[in-house]
């Protein structure tokens, strides 16, 4: 299970613009949350993330099971090299941003990582 996690990224977003993104939770088979993970990507709906990502992680192992605290916004700018994290999804909730900040800020330690209180 270990090896199978592992080969799960921390983080996957999309390369640049603002898009919809969701904090999820991952469990191993002893029910206790194994890692969390962030997604990305433009989307309508946050649930459409989750969704993809439960879809490819199942086929990977059935052992897994995930869950999303909550989602919001990120704005990538690439060329600049920051990162803006803020808002909530409707149907999850607010993810806590300070999580995602951390996760983000060790897939890109090049960047500038902010989070922010508007929508």
């Amino acid at each position: 299970m270990e090896k199978i996690l592992e080969a799960i990224p921390d983080v996957d977003i999309d390369d640049n613009g603002t898009f919809k993104y969701i904090l999820i939770d991952v469990y191993g088979k002893d029910d206790s949350i194994q890692k969390v993970i962030l997604r990305g990507y433009l989307r309508d709906y946050h649930m459409t993330i989750f969704e993809e990502v439960e879809e490819k992680i199942q086929k990977i192992s059935k052992d897994i099971r995930m869950d999303c605290p909550g989602g919001g916004f990120i704005q990538h700018n690439a060329a600049a090299k920051k990162i803006k994290v803020y808002g909530k999804s409707i149907g999850y909730g607010a993810a806590d941003h300070k999580v995602a900040v951390k996760l983000l800020q060790k897939a890109y330690p090049d960047y500038e990582v902010i989070t922010t209180n508007e929508d």
